[in-house]
């Protein structure tokens, strides 16, 4: 049981002053018949001594009204939750090479951009109590979404990236530096870096293991992703009637320094081949990630102020009804 607004409450110390309001307004005069005669004929039936009945009525609906105005709140039960206390930020490559078709999903081949939301957003879907953020990279850095605990804003905002939406290239380091840079203020007992690429860093001012030293500076844990099948994946252009072929190009991704920088912030480098492997990867990296406490938790509130609202509408009915009935008084 709760008050959303207890300072509502100090109204009730007006109630007094407006019954003495009420009193010293409607004050009657000492002599109300010219003869007595008249109030000897009249019948005692002892009803007048209930009348204090109609006061107390209007006191308690003014009572009730203003606990209505101060919400009270019920809950309907508490748990112990367990909340994990992680700033995630993922930094996800949208270079042209993502567009490679060497990953699936249930409706068939598709490229490795949509099958990385797919399992990002499982991830995301798992990781309730903590906060998450989402940088996109190609030949530059862009934050697509600042650490939040809305997730289902982040999830929107996953599924508009494109690949095109930035120019080419692949910045690693520069990505690496602004993700962790999204880090820098946060208080979180575990902070880290989801980095998924499927090349080599080939832009940016910032090279991967300057920005790797940073991440480890801050107590940036990164945890690296190199996706793409081994060998050859097909690419998808088109031809001279516009039609869509494959054509094979190889898959070239530099391990030797996302294993470095893995190694440099704590964290570990991960080879996703195909759809399996990359959601095996990502389960990993939440399973190795968890700083649990437990906490009390009201689930839900059910709000009282209706049944005081309309207990007090009873009262001022029943005050109303009595008046005018049964301890009406004359004249």
């Amino acid at each position: 049981m709760r008050l959303h607004d207890p300072w509502v409450l100090l109204i009730w110390l007006l109630i007094p002053l407006v019954f003495w309001l009420q009193r010293w307004g409607t004050q009657e005069a000492a002599i109300r018949y010219p003869s007595l005669a008249v109030l000897r004929s009249l019948t005692h039936t002892g009803k007048r001594h209930w009348r204090w009945i109609l006061p107390v009525c209007r006191g308690a609906a003014l009572f009730l009204l203003v606990l209505a105005l101060a919400r009270p709140q019920l809950g309907k039960a508490e748990s112990q939750s367990y909340a994990e206390g992680v700033d995630i930020v993922l930094a996800v490559d949208i270079s042209s090479s993502m567009l490679s078709e060497d990953f699936s999903l249930d409706t068939g081949r598709v490229n490795r951009l949509e099958v990385v939301k797919s399992v990002v957003r499982d991830f995301v879907t798992a990781r309730g109590g903590d906060r998450i953020g989402l940088v996109l990279f190609s030949a530059r850095p862009y934050t697509q979404c600042p650490l939040t605990l809305d997730h289902g804003w982040l999830l929107q905002n996953l599924d508009r990236a494109e690949i095109g939406m930035i120019e080419d290239g692949t910045a690693i380091g520069s990505a690496l530096a602004t993700a962790t840079g999204r880090l820098e203020h946060s208080e979180a007992k575990s902070k880290l870096v989801i980095l998924l690429t499927d090349g080599q860093n080939n832009a940016g001012r910032i090279s991967p293991l300057t920005a790797a030293d940073a991440a480890h500076t801050l107590g940036v844990k990164v945890y690296t992703i190199g996706a793409g099948t081994r060998g050859m994946a097909p690419y998808p252009t088109r031809d001279l009637f516009g039609n869509t072929v494959y054509r094979p190009i190889r898959v070239d991704i530099d391990e030797e320094t996302l294993s470095n920088i893995a190694q440099t912030t704590g964290g570990r480098y991960f080879r996703a081949t195909d759809t399996a492997s990359l959601q095996a990867v990502y389960e990993t990296i939440s399973q190795l990630e968890r700083t649990p406490f437990r906490a009390p938790l009201y689930l839900d509130y059910d709000e009282i102020y209706p049944w005081c609202i309309m207990l007090a509408l009873a009262l001022v009915g029943l005050e109303t009804g009595l008046h005018h009935t049964l301890l009406r008084k004359l004249p």
